[in-house]
């Protein structure tokens, strides 16, 4: 009781020059001043903290017991979704705008759809500037045009086109603008067929599939300087929708190692890997099926050669599978993914240090995203 007594008396005394003093006002008049050397011998602390006491951090507040969050930001940043459509995409069922690829440096590449369902790229650049182009050649019809699916750290973008027959021809489009077109030799020329292309590496390197007048699918890879070579995995189908399949996204990597699937004599797919040098290696997941449209494919390779991808067991469910360059493979499965015909895990891309994302469907055949980190 002394205490607060000598207390009144010092906090009258200071403050008679400037406030009025009232027999309630001592009580309210200490807690600011409390606080403030509270504050101050907590400033000395950080400065020159004693050996019994811990230091304060600017940012996270005092550690002793309670924390103090006056300077730490009650919201941490919040993601920037930017939406976009091409110049012309149409409204209309069908038509719009897809996004299939982004480099390093944020430029996107991807396709619409006009009015009339003929298809035109774009290149979206960081500062939100959108160009539309089309292959020389290209067809100006429904379901026609320019799709350019894979961008490379250059800003270099490869795809495909269909002319006004229906036949498929591949394009590369350099950051300066120019287009060159072409055909891998013997590639077929009716509605359907020709060149797929639709993975380009960072040395510019071409990967995708070529269909033949038989409707056999072919394996190729298309140097920086244009040369072709084309290839056909181990027991590869030979009959019409069956052969080597490179298939548009992720399957080359920075080393030249392509990826991708083939479908044998009885319709079953496989997985391979062929290595820069041109040897190919096939690989069946433990637990795919071996009845018609069931098996292995992988979707994506990353700069270490680790694939993913799913395989489709007897069931006809989906699983997903990691497949390291060693060949160790890991099956995985994503926690409410469904269990009947056409459900399950389906990853589609692994980025180079190991995560991996894709979709899966569930129980009552919806389908979302995930990721799967290492």
């Amino acid at each position: 009781m002394k205490q607060v007594i000598h207390l009144k008396s010092i906090i009258s005394a200071s403050v008679r020059g400037s406030v009025r003093y009232s027999p309630v006002s001592p009580v309210f008049l200490l807690i600011p001043i409390l606080f403030t050397g509270i504050a101050l011998s907590q400033t000395a602390r950080a400065a020159n903290p004693g050996p019994s006491t811990r230091a304060t951090n600017p940012s996270r507040g005092v550690n002793d017991g309670v924390r103090n969050f006056r300077n730490t930001p009650l919201v941490g940043p919040q993601p920037t979704i930017i939406t976009f459509d091409g110049p012309g995409s149409g409204t209309g069922p069908g038509q719009g705008t897809i996004a299939f690829a982004i480099n390093p440096a944020g430029t996107i590449s991807g396709r619409y759809a006009d009015e009339g369902g003929a298809i035109h790229a774009i290149l979206r650049y960081p500062n939100g500037a959108i160009i539309a182009f089309d292959a020389p050649g290209a067809g100006t019809g429904p379901r026609q045009g320019t799709r350019p699916f894979s961008i490379n750290p250059a800003g270099a973008t490869a795809g495909y086109y269909n002319d006004a027959s229906g036949a498929f021809h591949g394009f590369l489009r350099t950051p300066d603008g120019v287009i060159t077109t072409f055909n891998v030799p013997g590639a077929g020329t009716a509605p359907g067929e020709g060149t797929f292309a639709g993975n380009i590496n960072p040395l510019g390197a071409i990967a995708g599939r070529y269909v033949d007048a038989s409707d056999v699918a072919h394996g190729f890879l298309r140097t920086p300087d244009g040369t072709f070579t084309t290839f056909d995995a181990p027991n590869a189908g030979t009959g019409p929708g069956q052969g080597t399949f490179v298939f548009t996204g992720f399957w080359i990597n920075p080393a030249g190692t392509i990826e991708g699937d083939y479908i044998d004599s009885s319709d079953v797919n496989h997985g391979f890997v062929r290595a820069s040098d041109g040897t190919i290696t096939t690989f069946d997941i433990p637990g795919a099926g071996t009845g018609p449209f069931q098996g292995s494919s992988p979707q994506g390779i990353n700069a270490s050669g680790t694939v993913t991808g799913e395989y489709v067991d007897a069931s006809d469910v989906n699983h997903g599978f990691v497949r390291a360059s060693d060949g160790t493979i890991t099956t995985f499965d994503i926690p409410g993914a469904g269990t009947d015909p056409f459900q399950g895990t389906i990853p589609l891309s692994n980025n180079p240090v190991g995560a991996i994302t894709g979709y899966y469907i569930d129980a009552s055949n919806v389908s979302h995203g995930f990721l799967r980190t290492p």
